[in-house]
Protein backbone atom coordinates (compact mmCIF):
# COMPACT_ATOMS: atom_id res chain seq x y z
CA UNK A 1 0.00 0.00 0.00
CA UNK A 2 1.27 3.37 -0.69
CA UNK A 3 2.23 5.74 1.98
CA UNK A 4 0.42 8.52 0.08
CA UNK A 5 -3.08 6.87 0.77
CA UNK A 6 -4.25 8.07 3.71
CA UNK A 7 -7.27 6.12 6.29
CA UNK A 8 -9.66 8.13 7.28
CA UNK A 9 -12.95 7.53 9.88
CA UNK A 10 -16.08 9.29 10.84
CA UNK A 11 -13.97 11.38 13.19
CA UNK A 12 -11.57 13.14 10.92
CA UNK A 13 -14.02 12.72 7.45
CA UNK A 14 -15.04 16.77 8.04
CA UNK A 15 -10.71 17.95 8.61
CA UNK A 16 -9.14 15.40 6.18
CA UNK A 17 -11.39 15.48 3.05
CA UNK A 18 -13.75 18.68 3.25
CA UNK A 19 -11.60 21.55 4.90
CA UNK A 20 -8.86 20.26 2.39
CA UNK A 21 -6.88 22.70 0.10
CA UNK A 22 -6.75 20.67 -2.69
CA UNK A 23 -8.62 18.33 -4.62
CA UNK A 24 -9.35 14.79 -2.59
CA UNK A 25 -10.29 11.33 -4.06
CA UNK A 26 -12.15 9.59 -1.41
CA UNK A 27 -12.37 4.86 -1.76
CA UNK A 28 -14.85 3.60 -0.24
CA UNK A 29 -14.28 0.64 0.72
CA UNK A 30 -14.56 -3.23 2.90
CA UNK A 31 -12.37 -5.98 3.54
CA UNK A 32 -14.84 -8.02 2.06
CA UNK A 33 -15.24 -6.68 -1.31
CA UNK A 34 -13.59 -8.22 -3.80
CA UNK A 35 -14.04 -5.03 -6.31
CA UNK A 36 -12.53 -2.87 -3.61
CA UNK A 37 -9.76 -5.15 -3.74
CA UNK A 38 -8.86 -5.18 -7.49
CA UNK A 39 -8.72 -1.64 -7.34
CA UNK A 40 -6.79 -1.05 -4.13
CA UNK A 41 -4.16 -1.00 -5.71
CA UNK A 42 -4.89 1.05 -8.47
CA UNK A 43 -5.89 3.69 -6.05
CA UNK A 44 -2.63 3.61 -4.37
CA UNK A 45 -0.59 3.98 -7.84
CA UNK A 46 -3.41 7.19 -8.55
CA UNK A 47 -1.72 8.51 -4.74
CA UNK A 48 1.59 8.35 -6.09
CA UNK A 49 0.74 9.59 -9.33
CA UNK A 50 -0.97 12.74 -8.10
CA UNK A 51 0.93 12.98 -5.23
CA UNK A 52 0.59 16.99 -4.10
CA UNK A 53 -2.19 17.31 -6.47
CA UNK A 54 -4.63 15.39 -4.67
CA UNK A 55 -5.52 13.83 -1.35
CA UNK A 56 -6.31 10.31 -1.69
CA UNK A 57 -7.94 8.96 1.30
CA UNK A 58 -9.75 5.80 2.26
CA UNK A 59 -12.85 5.21 4.15
CA UNK A 60 -13.81 1.52 5.55
CA UNK A 61 -17.32 1.58 5.51
CA UNK A 62 -18.09 -1.31 8.21
CA UNK A 63 -16.13 0.69 10.77
CA UNK A 64 -17.18 4.01 9.78
CA UNK A 65 -21.15 3.79 8.91
CA UNK A 66 -21.49 7.59 9.77
CA UNK A 67 -20.14 9.05 6.51
CA UNK A 68 -21.14 6.36 3.86
CA UNK A 69 -25.03 7.43 5.22
CA UNK A 70 -24.41 10.91 4.69
CA UNK A 71 -22.88 10.35 0.90
CA UNK A 72 -25.79 7.64 0.17
CA UNK A 73 -23.49 5.48 -0.59
CA UNK A 74 -24.90 2.80 -1.85
CA UNK A 75 -22.22 -0.11 -3.36
CA UNK A 76 -18.71 -0.77 -3.01
CA UNK A 77 -16.36 0.44 -4.12
CA UNK A 78 -17.42 4.16 -4.56
CA UNK A 79 -15.31 6.64 -5.57
CA UNK A 80 -16.02 10.53 -5.24
CA UNK A 81 -13.86 13.36 -5.69
CA UNK A 82 -14.18 15.99 -3.18
CA UNK A 83 -13.48 19.83 -4.37
CA UNK A 84 -13.75 22.65 -2.44
CA UNK A 85 -15.66 20.63 0.23
CA UNK A 86 -18.25 19.25 -1.81
CA UNK A 87 -18.46 16.47 -3.85
CA UNK A 88 -17.20 17.28 -7.45
CA UNK A 89 -17.92 13.47 -8.88
CA UNK A 90 -18.52 9.86 -8.30
CA UNK A 91 -17.49 6.93 -9.93
CA UNK A 92 -19.37 3.97 -8.41
CA UNK A 93 -17.39 0.05 -8.98
CA UNK A 94 -14.50 -1.20 -10.10
CA UNK A 95 -12.75 0.66 -13.06
CA UNK A 96 -9.21 0.74 -14.82
CA UNK A 97 -6.49 2.69 -14.14
CA UNK A 98 -7.28 4.51 -17.59
CA UNK A 99 -10.60 5.42 -16.61
CA UNK A 100 -10.03 6.49 -12.64
CA UNK A 101 -7.14 8.65 -14.34
CA UNK A 102 -9.66 10.35 -16.24
CA UNK A 103 -12.12 10.95 -13.30
CA UNK A 104 -9.26 12.58 -11.07
CA UNK A 105 -8.47 14.81 -14.57
CA UNK A 106 -11.25 16.01 -14.81
CA UNK A 107 -11.41 17.51 -11.30
CA UNK A 108 -8.54 19.26 -11.93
Amino acid sequence: MSDQVLHVGDTDFEAQVLKSDTPVLVDFWAEWCGPCKMIGPIVDEMANTYAGKVKVVKINIDHNPQTPRQYAVRGIPTLMLFKDGKVHSTQVGAVGKAQLAQFVDKAL
